[in-house]
């Protein structure tokens, strides 16, 4: 099926440098992370989104803030888009009080409903539940909300889908479902687990749209997602985005993800990197200068340097509040 392809934007200055902002400060966030990782601390391992920046940052960017968004094990990327700030992030990270989360959650399962976060999930597919009860809510409440369920290429058959994909399509639910199609489930290509046409294909058989858009160009993310949200917002019901993407890392910071996947892959997908990709485009438009990206690169990692050192810092929860924050 053919690609969405971004055209010249129409986006204004500070729409498209925020998109750069979000895009370059997900990246450094979790270069960070893997580093705080390396380093020993944090509990657990890191699932880390570097390379797939474009995608959560040009649906998110579509979004209202009573907008809401489920996200993955994989999901720093799409909190910091939503608008997350990332020294809470990096406490949760880090297992200390001041996170998001108390420190209760962890890296998998960061959430900020103030934000329309609910919450990034540590169970395949396990986001897609939610995000459909949510979209009920929107549209009982009648007030335009959407609700953007994230998952991976390895969700698309999981059972979840299907039975959420049914009642949204019967009942008009303005969900958008936001497939980050990176080629591997863990370590197996996606190619070998999914039979017919893809998503796309399936989601069009269900009785939604199903569009295919290069997950690498944040504007022609953007473009697509605009597109999808704004009708299911009016009333048009539920649609599905595949964006194709990659990461470059392993499926957690334990493994480097090279030994099912070539060098040939990683370095042909790193040639068509979202952020130089898009930072190329803005300089080409005049819209930003090299000086302004030198500035912004500094800004970004004092920020996130800043945010380990007070981390650091930080206390741990107290033993006494172990069962409070926590429902079942």
């Amino acid at each position: 099926m053919a690609q969405h392809k971004s055209k010249t934007s129409e986006l204004g200055r500070n729409t498209l440098l925020e998109m750069y902002r979000r895009m370059l400060t997900i990246r450094v966030f979790e270069e960070t992370v893997f580093d705080v990782y390396r380093k020993g601390w944090m509990p657990g391992l890191a699932h880390l989104s570097d390379g797939q920046e474009a995608t959560a940052v040009g649906v998110c960017m579509t979004l209202r803030t009573d907008d809401t968004i489920t996200s993955t094990h994989r999901g720093h990327g799409h909190i910091i888009a939503k608008g997350g700030r990332v020294e809470p992030m990096m406490a949760e990270v880090m297992g200390k009080v001041t996170g998001y989360c108390r420190g209760k959650g962890g890296e998998m399962h960061i959430a900020d409903v103030s934000l329309g976060i609910l919450g990034a999930n540590g169970i395949v597919g396990g986001g897609l539940g939610i995000a459909a009860g949510s979209a009920f809510t929107a549209k009982r409440e009648g007030e335009g909300r959407v609700s953007v369920a994230f998952f991976g290429d390895g969700a698309i058959n999981q059972g979840i889908w299907y039975e959420t994909a049914n009642i949204a399509v019967l009942w008009k639910l303005p969900l958008i479902y936001v497939c980050e199609n990176n080629d591997y489930t863990q370590f197996t290509n996606s190619k070998k687990l999914i039979s017919g046409e893809g998503l796309a294909a399936r989601a069009r058989v269900m009785g939604m749209k199903g569009v295919e858009v290069d997950g690498n160009d944040v504007q022609a993310v953007f473009q697509a997602a605009h597109e999808l949200v704004e009708a299911a917002r009016n009333g048009g019901g539920p649609a599905t985005l595949i964006c194709n993407t990659f990461r470059y890392g392993g499926h957690h910071s334990g493994e480097p993800g090279t030994a099912y996947r070539s060098k040939e892959e990683i370095e042909s997908w790193k040639k068509h990197d979202p952020i130089p990709f898009f930072e190329n485009q803005l300089l080409a438009q005049k819209i930003i200068t090299p000086q302004e990206i030198e500035s912004m690169h500094d800004e970004v990692d004092k920020r996130l340097q800043t945010s380990v050192e007070m981390a650091r810092q930080d206390p741990f929860p107290d033993v006494s509040e172990v069962t409070e924050h926590v429902y079942a």
